[in-house]
């Protein structure tokens, strides 16, 4: 049904283009000088685009564990996986990396969009089996069809997984067809393994399918990264895209308000990252400080506002004692 694309093509955000996301724009530079800017770092590639490209992937421990889960209920033959994430955390390109890193023997079934009626869900696991649809057929022949295909590649020792993206968006009924696809099997094992990735809002639909809920033989939640995180993520993107100093091109002062402003998800930390290195290549600077990561920020509609200046009055106040004063301040922002 669907090609998959392991791009290594521009995927900056608009590195030549010009990004916002809200707020006042940053300005158009061109293809020209977006050359310019990654040359100016030293890199080969822009490090914080947003395309899932697995050459990226950071292995925090939530992503790593998710990870080694899945390989092993593959390798186990399991029947149904579920890997549950907020927007942001990633689970994209979790899945594109399961499906670089999948055991020998082990063909993948593929749906990045599965927001299909049941009809449809059968449809588009029978075209990623290879198997030819006239459009005409009824949802018992297309059921019987993947069947017997199934059981073809079981002969050979092949293991079929199929792996839905976006699982959260799926409806009720079509899930109930999923479920019935797990149904398949050999006296031995599974025809068929199955891995959900979804929002949260997953959880709540699989409440309302009890007998696919209980099927669920292994799950895992994606998180954000902690702050103690985000230094190794920004050194791995930033040398997998041709950064060879040591040093990374952003002072900690940056570094602390780029996780303040993204409470850590990935891909508000690409965002307002990417953001920033433009501004700083902009003013001919060699590292980002914390006026362009709060001005990056300011025109990211994800991030997170952080009042830096209450902080700062707040601080002052109670080093000179001044608890009265703080406590109207407490007050009047709040």
């Amino acid at each position: 049904m669907t090609a998959v694309a392991f791009s290594n093509a521009d995927h900056s955000l608009g590195a030549a283009s010009g990004l916002s996301d809200g707020g006042k724009s940053i300005p158009s530079t061109g293809s020209r000088h977006s050359l310019s800017y990654l040359a100016h770092f030293g890199l080969a590639e822009a490090p914080f685009g947003l395309t899932p490209d697995t050459d990226f992937f950071f292995a925090s421990p939530p992503h790593q564990e998710a990870l080694d889960t899945l390989l092993h209920a593959l390798e186990s033959g399991e029947g149904f996986i579920k890997i549950v994430g907020a927007v942001g955390t990633g689970k994209t390109l979790l899945c594109r990396t399961l499906l670089a890193e999948l055991p020998r023997r082990c063909r993948a079934l593929y749906l990045p969009n599965p927001a299909l009626d049941p009809l449809g869900i059968l449809c588009a696991v029978a075209e990623e089996l290879g198997l030819k649809l006239t459009g005409q057929e009824s949802y018992y022949r297309v059921h019987k069809a993947i069947q017997s295909r199934l059981i073809a590649l079981a002969r050979r020792g092949t293991r079929v997984v199929l792996i839905l993206d976006e699982a959260q968006a799926i409806s009720l009924e079509s899930l109930e067809t999923i479920r019935l696809l797990s149904n398949l099997e050999t006296e031995k094992r599974k025809l068929l393994t199955i891995v959900l990735f979804g929002q949260p809002e997953l959880d709540a639909r699989l409440q309302a399918i009890p007998q696919l809920k209980t099927r669920i033989s292994f799950h895992d939640r994606l998180r954000p990264l902690q702050r103690e995180e985000l230094v190794a993520y920004l050194s791995h993107r930033l040398a997998r895209a041709g950064f060879e100093p040591t040093a990374l091109p952003l002072s900690p002062r940056a570094v602390g308000f780029l996780y303040e402003a993204s409470a850590g998800v990935p891909r508000v930390i690409n965002i307002i990252a990417h953001k920033a290195l433009m501004l700083a290549y902009g003013k001919g600077l060699h590292r980002v400080g914390g006026r362009e990561m709060r001005e990056a920020a300011r025109d990211t509609l994800a991030a997170k506002a952080v009042n830096h200046t209450a902080r700062w009055v707040l601080f002052v106040l109670a080093t000179l004692g001044a608890g009265a004063a703080a406590a109207g301040w407490l007050y009047l922002i709040a």
